[in-house]
């Protein structure tokens, strides 16, 4: 008989306003992970283009209270608290925040924008890195920059295997020419892109991890919806 591992890290790829996705991704984690404990690491992008933002910001915060669950701030959290703080939405709502405005029902929650002002940027284990973006390459963790960190693109995906200090697991980038197939995960040695376009494709993709081992996950799970009509 296999041993079972003595801890999992499921890691969850851009949500962008898909509650039913994130809600059956709750779900098939949890039916996964069975008797082992576990942690789940959200990579940021909660909010806009999807239809129900606020529901999705609303399930997090309930569920911090449930699972151990770190949430990380993705680029449109930002993009999101800014617009709040200095009322210009025009970036904002290039982005999908008309989406995010409508699911608030016009009014957004207070509460809400501080919780998402406070996310952290980046977590790190000890064995993997989990951030929105992207690292700068050869640059110490303690040393990266909060904004490249979410928006970071093509200097980290073109980076080297050895250019990290461990495995990073992040969103962002549901496509380039590394990932010709925005549905599906992107899976190399020394990192791995959960993000599946879930909006657009309404696929979204966990990560599954042992905690105490390093590397890339020993699984990915796959939740979906129907197509919108």
């Amino acid at each position: 008989m296999l041993a079972l591992p003595s801890h999992l890290t499921f890691a969850i790829g851009d949500v962008h306003g898909e509650l039913q996705l994130l809600a059956n991704a709750f779900a098939r984690i949890e039916a996964r992970a069975g008797a082992v404990p576990f942690r789940i690491v959200m990579l940021g992008d909660y909010v806009d283009r999807g239809p129900d933002s606020a529901g999705v910001v609303r399930l997090l915060r309930e569920r911090e209270q449930v699972y151990d669950l770190v949430c990380l701030k993705g680029n449109h959290e930002d993009i999101m608290v800014t617009a709040c703080d200095t009322m210009d939405t025009g970036l904002w709502f290039k982005n999908g925040g008309e989406e995010t405005v409508r699911s608030y029902r016009e009014k957004v929650w207070k509460a809400d924008i501080e919780w998402l002002r406070a996310l952290p940027i980046r977590f790190a284990d000890q064995n993997r890195i989990y951030v929105h973006g992207g690292l700068r390459p050869e640059v110490a963790l303690e040393e990266q920059d909060d904004n490249a960190c979410m928006w970071i693109r093509t200097p980290f995906l073109e980076a080297p295997a050895d250019a990290f200090p461990a495995h990073v697991v992040h969103g962002h980038t549901p496509y380039w020419e590394g990932k010709p197939e925005p549905d599906e995960p992107e899976l190399l040695p020394h990192r791995t892109n959960l993000d599946t376009y879930a909006y657009e494709t309404g696929r979204l993709a966990i990560g599954v991890f042992e905690t105490d081992r390093a590397g890339g996950p020993i699984e990915v799970l796959r939740v979906s919806r129907p197509p919108r009509s």
